[in-house]
């Protein structure tokens, strides 16, 4: 069988205002929904259904409003097969009307509590009443892939026969697979001749794929939310389904992608749902990357992993410092905020960044430039280092810490006490060194503290020799006295440098 033709553009039909809203916790007022709409149509939507306006007071309202905005995109209302839900959606004085009635033998029975004739009926009845009154009518046989086919086609031709503008196919329950919604709108094409769009609800975690397959069977135009928000699993992803028909099917919509991104935000921000970080197109990690292999390949040329770039959507592109990191990814992450380091110190940046990974600790990017400003601080020839410090503290004892330094190759212990563990630590490296060069501490801040009780910190410090010469240094680790430690070790290096002292 040879390739199937589709339709060349795709309309894109939102409902995130309206089946959107029916996401659990979900409650928008009219200013927030009129501020989503103003969004979708600078986004480029061809349709935006507005809401129920039979719902309530506040919904006929702020569907009202966004009808009277004069947007660009047609603006419909939903309305069940009854006059007065109807006639609500007649006073908002929409583009479109959006009816729909049960046609599965289950709901016939239990939401309908009817027959297969009083849905014929019904149907015929409400939708010439909306073609009447000169709106545009687009039809859903509800729950139309569990209706038995030969019924799904005769409510279809008494749709068409009423000269509905455009028949929609729901997948109400989520329960299509790819292949039979291909299948399904096939066969529909061959008695249906008014344009067909398809609704996927995403219990099965197929709604992108069910609505992509429909396209492939002939439907030009998809019913989408941002961020596949919807009741229960929620609908297709408008974000997915676009992308996808861009890149992956080669079609063509009226979306402007470049605002994919902020349009997801916008709504993330006013419906109250995060997204999830693995999220396709715009969670977080989207386009983020870890994996040295991944990072050395997406550095050299970004088609080695990303699909799509980032700036398609409206994103950058990011590289994650992590246990799975690369080096070259690190290098061009810091390199991005102007962080340029030597070999020697990538690598030491690299162990760092690893030795934090294995221990199950998420590196963020503060906490990548952290561990590279401590780094790059420490001379590339140290004459000072730091083998191993112990501090003993707590509420009953006096805090003491003993540290031991090598010095061209020889070894030193000192212990002393202070007013805690990191003035005790510096005034035993201080006792070490006092012959080689005098040192006294400036300042000290933490410059630097990620979030979480096992935080990365930044410590700063700025000390002065006996000659007057000052350096500040500085060093980064989840244990503040070990960052003090060795941020007084580097100072110290850094002073034996300028004195010329490092032989």
């Amino acid at each position: 069988m040879g390739l199937i033709k589709m339709e060349e553009y795709i309309r894109i039909f939102d409902t995130t205002l309206r089946d959107g809203e029916q996401t659990p916790g979900v409650s928008l007022v009219p200013d927030e929904k009129l501020e989503i709409a103003l969004q979708l149509d600078k986004l480029g939507v061809d349709v935006i259904e507005a809401g129920f306006p039979s719902a309530s007071e506040g919904e006929f309202q702020a569907v009202k409003r966004i009808a009277e905005t004069g947007l660009k995109a047609e603006v419909c209302a939903l309305a069940r097969a009854t006059k007065s839900d109807v006639d609500a959606a007649m006073a908002c004085e929409v583009n479109s009307i959006h009816t729909f009635i049960p046609t599965s033998d289950i709901q016939i029975k239990y939401v309908l509590n009817g027959t297969r004739e009083e849905v014929l009926k019904e149907t015929e009845k409400i939708t010439q009443y909306i073609k009447a009154h000169g709106f545009l009518c687009e039809f859903s046989p509800m729950d139309a892939t569990r209706t038995d086919l030969v019924f799904l086609k005769k409510v279809c031709l008494v749709a068409q026969d009423c000269r509905v503008d455009r028949i929609n196919i729901p997948d109400t329950v989520g329960v299509a697979s790819p292949c039979y919604m291909r299948k399904l709108i096939s066969e529909l094409k061959r008695v249906v001749k008014v344009p067909i769009s398809v609704h996927c609800h995403n219990d099965f975690g197929m709604a992108v794929a069910n609505s992509l397959g429909g396209v492939e069977g002939g439907a030009t135009q998809v019913h989408v939310t941002v961020n596949g928000l919807g009741e229960r699993a929620g609908n297709a992803a408008l974000e997915e389904v676009v992308m996808a028909l861009h890149v992956i099917h080669k079609k063509k919509t009226g979306i402007n992608t470049k605002l994919l991104y902020e349009t997801s935000k916008l709504v993330s921000r006013l419906t109250g749902i995060p997204l999830q970080p693995n999220k396709a197109i715009v969670g977080e990690n989207a386009f983020a990357h870890e994996s040295g292999i991944h990072t050395k390949g997406v550095v050299a040329k970004p088609e080695t992993f990303e699909p799509l770039t980032p700036e398609m959507v409206g994103r950058k592109r990011k590289i994650v410092a992590g246990k799975h990191a690369g080096r070259q990814g690190l290098r061009a992450e810091l390199e991005a905020v102007g962080i340029h380091v030597t070999q020697n110190q990538l690598d030491e940046i690299f162990r760092r960044v690893k030795a934090l990974g294995d221990k199950g600790k998420p590196v963020t990017d503060t906490d990548l430039f952290a561990i590279a400003r401590a780094v790059t601080g420490v001379p590339e020839k140290n004459v000072v280092k730091l083998l191993g410090f112990t501090v003993v503290t707590g509420s009953e004892t006096t805090p003491m810490a003993s540290v031991k330094l090598k010095i061209n190759d020889k070894e030193y212990i000192a212990t002393e006490t202070g007013v805690g563990p990191v003035d005790s630590a510096i005034k035993a490296i201080q006792k070490i060194v006092d012959k080689l060069v005098g040192v006294k501490l400036k300042e000290y801040r933490l410059e630097a503290i990620t979030g979480g009780s096992d935080a990365l910190a930044e410590v700063v410090i700025k000390i002065e020799d006996d000659q007057g010469n000052i350096v500040s240094a500085g060093s980064a680790s989840e244990d503040i006295v070990k960052a003090s430690v060795e941020a007084m070790v580097n100072g110290i290096n850094k002073l034996l440098i300028k004195r010329g002292t490092t032989n």
